[in-house]
């Protein structure tokens, strides 16, 4: 389906590299780093934007209290798009409570489709909204790092801000 929606997109640094953030119909589609695996080319970005409009700005605030610790939820409006079952996975990515990890198979039995663990890391590595739709919170069934589309480095660094953030030090992770 090709949508009439007008696409821009902005440009914001971050603790891990400029982050490319999409927009369409003032909802957040996508959000690219750098380097990440499964971006696409420029052109679907669609024109620059406003940085300082919606949904960018408010993008930008929450980022930033996310890097810095201060955000463990963000409040986004989001429109990825996706199949049914990417958007499923997706869904059930925002559920991963901040600070914690999840197995691919807990990701997989989450959604109800315990036998699809390949599938569910297949739609999980497509995540079209990195940070936000935490993709990088999910980790090998032996607790190790498995791929991620920004680089294992990067997935280090979000997985170790979160470990030292607000839910971390209060003990909870809901």
């Amino acid at each position: 389906m090709i949508s009439s929606a007008v696409r821009v997109h902005a440009i914001l640094p971050s603790p891990i590299g400029p982050l490319t953030l999409v927009a369409e119909a003032g909802q957040l589609v996508a959000l690219y780093l750098d380097a990440q695996r499964h971006r696409p080319d420029e052109d679907s970005l669609g024109s620059p934007g406003n940085p300082g409009a919606a949904p960018f700005a408010v993008a930008a605030r929450q980022l930033a209290d996310y890097f810095a610790g201060q955000l463990t939820e963000f409040d986004l409006p989001l429109a990825p798009s996706g199949t049914d079952f990417q958007r499923r996975v997706w869904a059930a990515l925002q559920t991963i409570p901040y600070g914690q990890t999840w197995s691919y198979a807990q990701l997989a039995e989450k959604i109800g489709r315990a036998s699809a663990v390949r599938a569910v890391g297949l739609a999980n590595g497509k995540n079209p909204i990195a940070v936000v739709i935490p993709c990088h919170r999910v980790i090998g069934a032996d607790g190790s790092l498995t791929g991620y589309g920004g680089g294992l480095d990067r997935k280090r660094f979000l997985l170790d801000l979160e470990s030292s953030g607000p839910s971390a030090q209060a003990g909870t992770g809901a």
